[in-house]
């Protein structure tokens, strides 16, 4: 048996081997993104039940702009852990989203599932915004997923999430917003992208995705949401740096403009968070720059938030602003 399992990895390894040298010698191409594909998905795959800081909260915050952001006087942070959590044995919960219906609020989430070792997308809700009640597991795949970014587009409510395990950035579509949600397909495939963020910009939509290194921020296009998505060609457009690289929520509009809304990962994952005003976003060009004051949200030093936040939602409510963020402990 051991005779026959040497023998055939070594005609795996051969073939391999002729495979990549017919690349080489005749199309004269190295499959480099095929072997950075293949190392990344078992980079994932070994790692996936790593939980790589927390346990991360949710909270509420609120102020006169979305970048002056405090902790609400109105509720008691955090607003919503892991002990909310009643269908699975959660390890934390993070990654808020939420959108405004009806004069009620709707909050989504990662709840990370001890028993499974990954993510899975749940909801909240709330009647003002700052008091909030777990509802269920909306989407739970054999897969991790996180980063549910919910959004309208014409009347209908749609999801996209992170879903790096299996190689793609899924869309869902609620048949009954906001506890029922299908599967619709694939908006990229092949790559495990991290947190994709979607916004629609001169009558085109925009995706931002950042790569497993959390050190490159890559953009695409599309006239339509479900298909035809092309690269833009400045990617990346933000290059090996792990303090902006990454998104970090829903991209803002503000004051007639664009701002995105960025993760800080170096020296460790999830320390804080930045805003950078979007210059200029179009199919040959993309330009960005930093907002005034420095970081958005940064731990507080104790508490539920004490080490680090990585998270932020805002919504325009009256003239004041409210957000969702998330913290970590530790």
């Amino acid at each position: 048996m051991r005779k026959l399992t040497i023998t055939a990895s070594v005609f795996i390894i051969f073939s391999f081997g002729l495979g990549f040298g017919y690349l080489i010698s005749k199309k004269q191409i190295f499959p480099y993104h095929l072997l950075e594909y293949t190392y990344n998905f078992i980079k994932h795959q070994k790692n996936k039940n790593v939980v790589e800081s927390g346990p991360w909260s949710i909270g509420v915050y609120e102020g006169d702009s979305p970048f002056n952001l405090h902790s609400s006087g109105k509720t008691n942070n955090p607003v919503l852990t892991a002990s909310d959590v009643t269908d699975v044995d959660a390890t934390f919960v993070a990654d808020p989203f939420f959108i405004r219906e009806n004069d009620s609020f709707s909050m989504f989430f990662e709840v990370f599932n001890r028993k499974t070792g990954h993510g899975d997308l749940a909801y909240a809700e709330s009647p003002d915004g700052d008091n909030w009640s777990y509802k269920s597991l909306i989407i739970d795949e054999p897969f991790h997923l996180s980063y549910p970014h919910v959004f309208e587009w014409d009347g209908e409510f749609y999801l996209i999430a992170e879903s790096y395990a299996d190689l793609s950035v899924r869309l869902y579509k609620a048949k009954k917003f906001p506890s029922d949600w299908e599967y619709v397909g694939n908006l990229l495939s092949g790559y495990p992208y991290i947190d994709p963020t979607i916004v629609r910009h001169n009558d085109k939509w925009w995706l931002f995705v950042s790569t497993p290194s959390n050190e490159n921020l890559n953009l695409y296009f599309s006239e339509e949401l479900d298909n035809s998505w092309t690269p833009h060609p400045m990617n990346p457009i933000v290059r090996k740096n792990k303090n902006i690289a990454r998104p970090a929520g829903r991209i803002l509009q503000h004051d007639d403009s664009l701002f995105r809304i960025a993760q800080d990962d170096y020296p460790e994952y999830g320390t804080q968070v930045f805003g950078f005003k979007i210059i200029e976003l179009n199919e040959k060009s993309y330009r960005e720059v930093p907002i005034d004051g420095g970081a958005i949200l940064s731990g507080s030093g104790k508490g539920w938030n004490g080490a680090g936040m990585h998270q932020l939602d805002a919504l325009k409510i009256g003239d004041k602003w409210k957000a969702v963020v998330d913290g970590r402990d530790r």
